[in-house]
């Protein structure tokens, strides 16, 4: 663990008032002529980089927690969710980040499925056919349906037997609601919302989300702690090709699964479907700028021409110009379309981290240093309402 060391005698005024400034996290105070911090500070590092002969030294230091041991855990397992449609998508994203991670420690990569045999029966084949090594089913008529308990206490069986290194799962209404109750159990972490995931040679996943705001990506580490868990949401990674089945399915024994359940399925009420931008192959996402139905009107003309649909960011759902369900976003929707063309966005972390997995970006903004330019393949620097209505003339004489 990191601890924070102040030597008072190397504190000058000055010093003191630039490293207050230099803080990402406001926890340097200086009162009194002494320097301080306090319990925000995350032992970042940014002021002993300031000062790197200053006051201010952050060292390592030995805690008294036992270490476990991680030879005893192994294997990359990702959690098969099911739909009304079949396999959730971000089933088989995950796998396909798995073998990667899996490949720099040598680990086999598992999936863990919870189904009726009617339901194994159906999607079996098509798990096996992403490349997975091992097929962990727990089958019985009572997990025909997700339930929350059922289904944690088949993990909890599943973990203390087969003790995987890792577990991901989809960050999926299912997956946020399910993963949290599974590290509470072991008393481990879990990270939400990942847009990267790494593995160090030690075994230990490197998850990286946006923090404060978007202002800092953190990455994160489970050190001492076994399963590693995190939940990433549906096209962040990308689709992996089908290959040869290799793997073998290994059925899980209910004896030492309890059951039991306060939890009672009364009615199931299928969602009205509505347009999903998630599945849309164009997107035409606008900014802030447009302020109103008269502005949205030539990008929605433009979606139109290019049989797409459009979106937004969180500004224009904030002040009720656009609906939430068009939001792209870590608050809102993650997409990946063939082609994105945003209309006067900036490019913020919480927006880009939700369409940076686009196939063509095609950025459009008057300011040449929003930093949308710098994910974008293709940048206009102009006025979108300018611009806007000659592509719309060269795309309507296209049509003709």
């Amino acid at each position: 663990m990191r601890k924070l060391i102040i030597d008072q005698s190397k504190v000058t005024s000055e010093i003191a008032n630039n490293l207050v400034k230099v803080c990402p996290f406001g926890a340097i105070e200086y009162n009194n002529g002494k320097l301080d911090v306090n319990s925000a500070c995350k032992t970042c590092g940014a002021c002993q980089r300031k000062y790197p002969d200053g006051p201010i030294k952050i060292i390592e230091v030995e805690d008294n927690i036992p270490k476990i041991d991680k030879n005893l855990y192994k294997g990359i397992c990702v959690f098969v969710e099911l739909t009304n449609d079949g396999v959730h998508p971000v089933t088989f994203e995950l796998i396909g980040k798995a073998k990667e991670l899996a490949s720099v420690i040598h680990h086999p990569v598992y999936a863990l499925l919870i189904a009726n045999q009617t339901q194994i029966n159906q999607y079996q084949d098509e798990i096996l056919s992403y490349g997975i090594n091992t097929l962990y089913v727990y089958e019985h008529e009572l997990y025909k349906d997700f339930n929350v308990t059922r289904f944690a206490n088949c993990v909890f069986d599943f973990v203390n037997k087969i003790k995987p290194s890792t577990i991901l799962f989809g960050g999926t209404p299912l997956g946020r609601s399910f993963a949290p109750k599974i590290a509470a159990h072991f008393k481990t972490g879990l990270t939400a919302d990942c847009t990267k995931l790494g593995m160090k040679e030690n075994t230990d996943l490197i998850q990286v989300r946006p923090a404060f705001g978007g202002n800092v990506m953190a990455q994160i580490i489970t050190t001492n702690t076994r399963p590693q868990l995190a939940t990433v949401r549906p096209k962040i990674f990308p689709m992996p090709n089908k290959e040869k089945i290799i793997g073998e399915i290994v059925k899980m024994d209910n004896k030492d699964v309890n059951l039991d359940s306060l939890i009672k399925l009364i009615k199931k009420v299928n969602k009205e479907k509505s347009l999903d931008i998630a599945k849309s192959d164009v997107i035409i996402a606008i900014g802030r700028i447009f302020k109103n139905e008269d502005d949205i009107k030539l990008a929605r003309e433009l979606a139109n021409l290019l049989g797409g649909l459009l979106a937004t960011s969180r500004p224009l759902v904030e002040e009720g110009v656009m609906e939430a369900k068009y939001q792209i976003g870590l608050s809102g929707k993650t997409v990946a379309p063939k082609l994105i063309i945003t209309l006067g966005i900036s490019g913020a972390v919480q927006f880009v981290a939700g369409m940076k997995g686009s196939g063509l970006i095609i950025a459009i903004n008057k300011d040449k240093n929003a930093p949308i330019f710098d994910i974008a393949h293709y940048g206009i620097v102009t006025d979108v309402f300018t611009f806007l209505p000659k592509l719309i003339n060269e795309l309507k004489k296209e049509k003709k």
